[in-house]
């Protein structure tokens, strides 16, 4: 067997291999034979059918199966050899007089090669690294918000300033149906908040969408409507009064500072709102890192040039399914998957060239950590080692698991790195102003 390679350019080449009789034969001989040992053919005896017959029942389908294993063996052993970075698979192409009566026959494949280039994380960017700040408005806010959580709720009969109301968002045209608590001051306009004073249990009361909050961020979450929807939603939507309750508020005392926190853990107001400041802005970090992970992603997207092999490539994605594309649906696929698949190739470079491939034991020590969080938050502060382990072998053993769990490992090795190497102005924001940044506004 003879293979060769013929570089059509930087990123498309032609691999032909050349198979020969003496490559094959004996192993079709082989199976042949063991065919005929086997075989119940209707006017011979078992094990004594003429080769002939084997060789005219069977001998074809045995060749190209044969022939066609050798040649995927082949060809993988050969990109494996020469080190080849290869972009989808090797494309076969199709010979319209190709003759399977001959005995050495002539194969060629199209493939497709990754690009050279270099990613530099010390470039100068636009990023932006955000430190978000729980500011005083948001700690008196969340204080307010425990007191009404732990206080005592009285049904009332009718709306008054200060009560909660709970009911129903709906809106048939727009899919919404939600329920949901509000406080009257949720409002952006004072007058929505008097259009329920006086209501009772029963009442609709009819809302415009357009500048009901003062974020229209809010929509996601006391509507359920999706971020692509809220900006400049003017719609009517009806809510359905179901509960109407004035909250008697909890005292700040040592019983609630123990109730949350555990015995002696918060003493004052001022070390509940530490408290309250440091788990904020620990969540409000993760999202944060996230939001910059994101960004340089797409700063290293638009910085890193390269070419990619095109015109393969929907080729491939053209004929790589099970049932095949047509030219447009492939030109259409390519280009929703192209910067997808320039980030895996920058990606795959950044985690080569700064060796942050992920060990076994690194998943082994990532998974325990998650899962003695996860045991804490369920009231078993200190389980046995035999105990955790026993649940590691047990998520690890899911090939998804392993999946989840390796991108995550990756994804803080790529946040650590970038905080590293990536030059980002830092900027302290409030959370509010962090969800305007989020969503580009």
């Amino acid at each position: 067997m003879n293979i060769t390679r013929e570089n059509v350019d930087a990123l498309n080449a032609i691999v032909t291999v050349a198979v020969a009789k003496e490559d094959y034969s004996a192993n079709v001989a082989k199976i042949l034979a063991d065919y005929r040992k086997n075989a119940n053919i209707p006017g011979f005896r078992k094990g004594a059918v003429p080769m002939s017959v084997i060789q005219k029942q069977y001998g074809k389908a045995v060749l190209l199966d044969e022939v066609n294993k050798l040649l995927q063996k082949s060809l993988n052993d050969y990109l494996v050899q020469e080190k080849l970075d290869i972009l989808g698979n090797p494309l076969p192409k199709v010979t319209e007089d190709f003759n399977w009566d001959k005995e050495d026959y002539t194969f060629e494949f199209e493939l497709g090669l990754a690009p050279e280039f270099n990613v530099d994380l010390t470039a100068k960017t636009k990023v932006t690294r955000f430190v978000i700040v729980a500011d005083e408005t948001m700690l008196n806010e969340q204080i307010e918000r425990i007191q009404k959580q732990y206080g005592k709720l009285i049904p009332q009969d009718k709306v008054e300033e200060g009560f909660d109301v709970s009911g129903t968002f709906s809106n048939e045209e727009k899919g919404i149906e939600n329920r949901t608590t509000l406080s009257l001051d949720i409002f952006k306009d004072k007058k929505t908040a008097k259009e329920f004073i006086g209501k009772k249990v029963g009442d609709v009361v009819v809302l415009n969408t357009k500048g009901l909050f003062d974020d229209d961020h809010k929509l996601m979450d006391y509507l359920k409507v999706s971020h692509d929807d809220v900006h400049g939603l003017d719609v009517d939507v009806n809510f359905t009064i179901e509960e109407i309750n004035a909250t008697e508020l909890a005292e700040l005392n040592q019983e609630l500072f123990d109730k949350l926190f555990g015995e002696g853990n918060v003493k004052s107001v001022e070390e509940l709102k530490a408290k309250i400041k440091e788990d904020a802005e620990g969540q409000f970090a993760q999202q944060a890192d996230q939001k910059f992970l994101n960004d340089v992603t797409e700063s290293l997207i638009e910085n890193t040039k390269f070419d990619l092999p095109a015109e393969f490539l929907k080729k491939w994605i053209q004929n790589a399914g099970e049932n095949p594309l047509t030219a447009e649906q492939a030109e259409e696929e390519y280009e929703k998957s192209e910067k997808g698949l320039r980030y895996q190739l920058i990606e795959g470079k950044v985690i080569v060239e700064n060796n942050l491939q992920t060990t076994f034991e690194e998943l082994k020590a990532f998974t325990s950590d998650l899962i003695k969080k996860q045991m804490a938050q369920f009231g078993q502060v200190n389980p046995t080692d035999e105990e955790v382990d026993g649940i590691v072998a047990r998520v690890l053993s899911n090939q998804d698991e392993i999946k989840r769990l390796s991108e995550q490992i990756m994804s803080e090795k790529m946040i650590n790195l970038y905080k590293e190497k990536v030059p980002a102005k830092t900027k302290e924001v409030s959370y509010q102003d962090f969800i305007k940044e989020m969503y580009g506004e």
